[in-house]
């Protein structure tokens, strides 16, 4: 999700810097390949985010989410655990997962003043066609926004290609929840939306040029159903407003000429 940052324009990032990215980003993806193995029915999202946040912590990390504030808002956990119907920014509890659940756990991560930040849905058990088709297409559409993100190419070209491999497919993109850049800050500009803003909104979402060594966190926030949202009393989570189950898969990628470089890959 993309919240104003102090950067007013993106930024493109030193070799150095790079280093630095690299090292936040490889904490949070093996942050979530640890998580893999507890995805099983039984387990509750406050576990999940415990392992989480010790894995973190190991590695003398920190939980970047963890006590980050948006107003009045005050996100308590390391993971955002978004289960079937919650889009985004589930907080973790004693609800414990059930067979034929999906959830999406978004983590982010910050090591010497850089962070990474990545999310994947995962199956618990026997899921059903739709979530498996859910989740297939938004994965695609993932790496098909991140064929684009090559020097010379712009913002547009991103959001195009998620946009249409998702409605091509009979599945609808959130429209109130963005990817961003990211670096020093977990959200930096630019504001990078899973569709081809109107016209009228082109303002608020900027077709950039993209250049080498800018760094991205391209994220498809998909439905099974329409694309209509609606935020819940926390103040943070997101559900479909037609009850449709959500899969959301992330990556940070940096900018690079003929092919992105994907900085959270998992093994």
């Amino acid at each position: 999700m993309h919240r104003a940052s102090k950067l007013p324009v993106p930024y493109i990032k030193t070799d150095a810097e790079v280093i630095a990215l690299e090292k936040a980003c490889r904490i949070v993806a093996e942050t979530l390949s640890t998580l893999t193995k507890y995805m099983k029915p039984g387990v509750s999202t406050l576990e999940l985010d415990q392992i989480a946040e010790d894995y973190i912590r190991s590695k003398n990390a920190n939980p970047s989410c963890k006590g980050y504030r948006w107003g009045r808002h005050v996100f308590p956990a390391t993971l955002c655990t978004s289960v079937n119907e919650e889009v985004v920014h589930g907080i973790p509890s004693d609800r414990k997962l059930v067979e034929g659940d999906i959830i999406t756990c978004d983590c982010v991560a910050d090591i010497n003043g850089f962070f990474g930040d990545s999310a994947v849905t995962y199956a618990i058990g026997e899921i059903n066609e739709e979530k498996k088709k859910l989740m297939r297409i938004t994965e695609e559409a993932l790496f098909l926004g991140i064929e684009q993100a090559i020097d010379g190419n712009k913002l547009y070209d991103i959001c195009a290609a998620v946009q249409k491999h998702c409605e091509n497919n009979g599945c609808s993109v959130t429209r109130e929840l963005v990817g961003h850049g990211i670096g020093r800050e977990m959200h930096e500009e630019p504001a990078i939306p899973n569709f081809l803003p109107p016209l009228l909104y082109r303002k608020s979402y900027p077709n950039v040029k993209l250049a080498k060594n800018m760094a991205l966190c391209i994220e498809p926030m998909v439905h099974a159903g329409a694309k209509y949202t609606k935020e819940m009393p926390n103040g943070w989570t997101f559900v479909t407003a037609d009850g449709s189950p959500a899969a959301h898969f992330e990556h940070t990628v940096l900018v690079d000429n003929g092919k992105a470089r994907i900085l959270t890959l998992r093994d």
